[in-house]
């Protein structure tokens, strides 16, 4: 079937309207007429040939909110109406000991991305949510609430997941000492929802505008990282830290800031290596960890945690045509806190 959507033809060219081919829906698929995608850093990358694997044309998105249009005759879990929505991955392998374990996100055999993967046939790419509809596997579609704002929503499936699943698999919750350095798209998650958990949260950053918006999305502390001995002082006072910074930076000053037996979570990906005093790590039994986003049940549960707690993502809505804009503000860190396109205008 044909879809209107928007695509990258190259690393250089400007992202424009592109009309393309979904498959048509077998008997487990759902088709989804989407409604909302929200813009992930991911996308400009992907779209950017940043990560130095992206084929074109590329249609990106993995944030993906809209309702069911269309089901299979063995679909059971969604009828026509049903609020729902697509994260980063449309498949995996459903074997490995990771998908038994209900952590699909970490196949073992590699999950099938929204977009930059192949499809089944192993010859057609898939294209992400940029677009009017999509066709998915009922297993790898979730429930959005009807309570939640479906374009807030959109981001809770990357930056949303991103944050919960560590803030979870280390158990905090309330009284747990949490630290959110940068306070961006993923930022803005973790606080609201180390927060949601009744941690006690404190923003690290290097911007003295954030403080105001730290308070306003549940943040107890605010902290100014570019003073100083600001991170000195702070010294054995974090049960967890959430980095989400993707630009480079020092780790050896929040890593002294962690407990005893203190974790800090590793999910802004930043381009460079890091150099690491391995003492520190040591006498203290600290660790570092990162996450990728979650599996399937994981996501579920975050996103009724969500509707629970009336928890969304802060977003800007855009039309189609301000998509390239968009990215180049991304870019600048020129959004609070993430760009949602409504993709009724494609």
């Amino acid at each position: 079937m044909q879809v209107r959507g928007y695509a990258a033809r190259s690393p250089e060219s400007p992202l424009s309207p592109w009309t393309f081919e979904r498959r048509s829906p077998g008997a487990k698929d759902v088709r989804i007429r989407i409604e909302h995608c929200g813009v992930c850093h991911s996308d400009i990358h992907f779209a950017r040939n940043e990560w130095a694997f992206t084929t074109y044309p590329c249609v990106p998105g993995h944030e993906i909110v809209g309702r069911v249009e269309q089901v299979g005759i063995g679909v059971t879990r969604y009828r026509v109406g049903d609020q729902v929505g697509v994260g980063c991955f449309v498949d995996s392998c459903r074997k490995c000991k990771s998908c038994a374990d209900g952590f699909e996100n970490y196949c073992e055999t590699g999950v099938r991305m929204t977009y930059g993967s192949l499809e089944a046939d192993g010859k057609t790419p898939t294209y992400g949510g940029y677009a009017t509809q999509i066709v998915v596997d009922e297993a790898f579609v979730l429930k959005i609430p009807e309570t939640l704002d479906p374009a807030g929503a959109a981001p809770l499936l990357c930056a949303g997941i991103t944050t919960y699943s560590p803030l979870r698999h280390l158990g905090v919750s309330k009284g747990t000492r949490v630290a959110v350095m940068g306070l961006g798209g993923l930022g803005h998650m973790g606080v609201k929802l180390a927060a949601s958990f009744g941690a006690e949260v404190t923003v690290l950053s290097h911007s003295p505008s954030k403080k105001a918006d730290a308070q306003r999305l549940g943040a107890h502390d605010f902290v100014l990282t570019s003073g100083e001995g600001a991170l000195t002082a702070l010294a054995g006072r974090f049960d967890v830290i959430l980095d989400t910074i993707s630009a480079e930076h020092d780790l050896n000053g929040p890593v002294g800031c962690l407990k005893r037996d203190g974790t800090l979570i590793m999910v802004g990906a930043s381009p460079t290596p890091f150099s690491i005093a391995a003492f520190p790590l040591i006498f203290g039994r600290r660790s570092i960890m990162g996450s990728l986003v979650g599996g399937l049940a994981e996501t579920q549960e975050m996103l009724d945690h969500c509707g629970k707690h009336g928890i969304t993502s802060d977003i800007e809505r855009i039309t189609p045509d301000q998509i390239n804009g968009a990215f180049d503000r991304a870019v600048r860190g020129d959004v609070k806190y993430r760009f949602v396109i409504d993709c009724t205008k494609f």
